[in-house]
């Protein structure tokens, strides 16, 4: 495996500041909340492309795919998935009445976020969020899907490898 590459200096900035088991936990459900809580605003609108109609939500969902592609491709078609799974959540709670799909993504936002920041508060590490909130929220739903495959014992070699990365960094 490359050391160089562009994914694992990503994960190895990741990693530094999500290694206790809580704040993890935390990403894991915080993450896809804050996404549904954005995706649920962008589900009101409908753009008609000839005979078919799709959200915004459905744009950003691709446009997150393409962006990952460049990072890892089986990531990036685990994300497609999850993401629009989400996307479809948020367009049924979008079709609710406008106060209660407003009320219900004001809450996964914020609640979302706030969850992130107890999170790092449990690890004792500023968010990345706060030096780099573009970067941040990006690069985050692609962390959960990769996340999801350390829990699960895949691609081990690439979690080993992000794991020495950290502990040279923190010497």
């Amino acid at each position: 495996m490359r050391t160089d590459s562009k994914l694992l200096e990503m994960l190895t900035g990741y990693a530094a500041s999500h290694q206790h088991p809580v704040n993890i936990a935390v990403h894991m459900v915080g993450i896809p909340t804050i996404m549904l809580g954005v995706l649920i605003p962008l589900s009101w609108m409908t753009i008609s492309i000839g005979e078919y109609s799709v959200t915004p939500a459905y744009a950003v969902v691709v446009g997150f795919f393409l962006f990952y592609l460049t990072l890892d491709v089986l990531f990036a078609v685990v994300f497609l998935v999850f993401g629009f799974a989400l996307a479809v959540s948020a367009a049924w709670i979008a079709a609710l009445p406008m106060a209660v799909s407003g009320t219900v993504a004001a809450i996964a936002f914020f609640g979302g976020y706030a969850a992130q920041f107890v999170g790092h508060a449990i690890e004792k590490s500023m968010p990345v969020l706060v030096k780099h909130p573009v970067q941040a929220n990006l690069a985050a739903p692609f962390f959960t899907v990769v996340e999801m495959f350390k829990i699960l014992g895949l691609r081990d070699e690439l979690f080993n490898e992000v794991q020495r990365q950290v502990a040279l960094l923190r010497k």
